[in-house]
């Protein structure tokens, strides 16, 4: 079956997914091979990784999405903020809604991501500012723990969850 893997990366994460998920796959059977581009959308199955920004996909992968008809398509994503299982699943549901009804999704996975160092410096000022923000220690230590993802165990989580639908 043809394929084509699209994807989103601002900081490199989500980039490093998409050549987990091709270095899995066959790679005779790839069409594509990058950004979000029409020439993807002739690919009978479409794995489709974004980077979160509020709480969902990027508007690059959103838009994209909203182009899709009757392929199978697969999301992976990355998130700087948040690791439980529970703030992905939100993710990839806000993420899902984006795609058109006539396209099937066959598979999702999500990861911690690490995130620029400027966010830090400014969950930093934030930090000693006058006025006070409310787990903001929280939000330091999850920058800091993100640091080394997408890590190898993450890679070998993903490279797991597309073999499963292979």
């Amino acid at each position: 079956m043809k394929y084509a893997i699209v994807y989103s990366s601002q900081t490199g994460n989500t980039k490093m997914l998409a050549e987990t998920v091709r270095d899995t796959l066959p790679k005779e059977e790839c069409v594509y091979f990058g950004e979000p581009d029409a020439a993807a959308l002739s690919a009978e199955e479409i794995y489709v990784g974004f980077w979160t920004n509020r709480g969902t996909c990027d508007e690059q992968t959103a838009d994209f999405l909203k182009q899709l008809t009757g392929q199978k398509v697969y999301l992976f994503g990355t998130a700087g903020f948040g690791t439980s299982p529970e703030y992905f699943e939100k993710v990839l549901e806000r993420t899902e809604k984006n795609i058109h009804k006539g396209a099937a999704v066959i598979g999702r996975f999500m990861c911690q991501g690490k995130m620029p160092m400027s966010v830090r410096e400014r969950y930093v000022k934030m930090q000693n500012s006058a006025v006070k923000v409310p787990n903001i220690e929280g939000m330091i230590e999850n920058f800091d723990k993100a640091l080394t993802h997408p890590d190898a165990e993450d890679l070998k989580e993903l490279r797991k969850a597309v073999q499963e639908v292979l």
